[in-house]
């Protein structure tokens, strides 16, 4: 299949979805090898969790399907621009190539707008439109010592 009949199935996921009422209009699929390894829609307001997006239900079925936490060898298609949650989701998985169909402007002018994450985001932590402030502890380390001293850690 191509990139755009990929891109076809995202967007039959996010229509159908709305036409279902389970969430809000958008589709993903994980791809690897030209076979679709998991696809979901977004399930925000069916699950009442604010981080059920298209991508990262999608990126969650594919991780359990290929028993790994890393998708270096998938592309992901989604039928609008992954949002900040999702694009860091999408780095943590490492996944080989994202296609998207509509953007985040498109997304905005549907009323999806992050644009208030991406412009906070780069503010200082404690300027940001919810504060957070930095507490230092003599003890704060001490999980990444304890990471740094286990022999047998699984990198990721």
């Amino acid at each position: 299949m191509t990139h755009k009949q990929f891109l076809q199935q995202a967007i039959k996921l996010a229509v159908d979805n709305v036409d279902t009422g389970h969430g809000g209009p958008f589709g993903a699929l994980i791809v690897k090898n030209n076979q679709v390894i998991a696809a979901s829609a977004n399930q925000v307001t069916y699950l009442l969790d604010p981080t059920a997006h298209a991508e990262i239900m999608a990126i969650r079925l594919a991780c359990q399907k290929l028993d790994d936490f890393q998708l270096k060898d998938c592309i992901l298609y989604s039928s609008c621009e992954p949002c900040p949650m999702c694009l860091g989701a999408i780095y943590w998985t490492r996944l080989a190539e994202v296609y998207f169909a509509c953007n985040r402007y498109d997304a905005a002018a549907a009323h999806f707008d992050d644009s208030f994450i991406y412009d906070d985001y780069i503010k200082p932590p404690a300027q940001r439109q919810i504060p957070m402030q930095h507490i230092q502890l003599a003890n704060a380390s001490q999980p990444f010592e304890s990471w740094a001293a286990k022999a047998d850690k699984q990198l990721y």
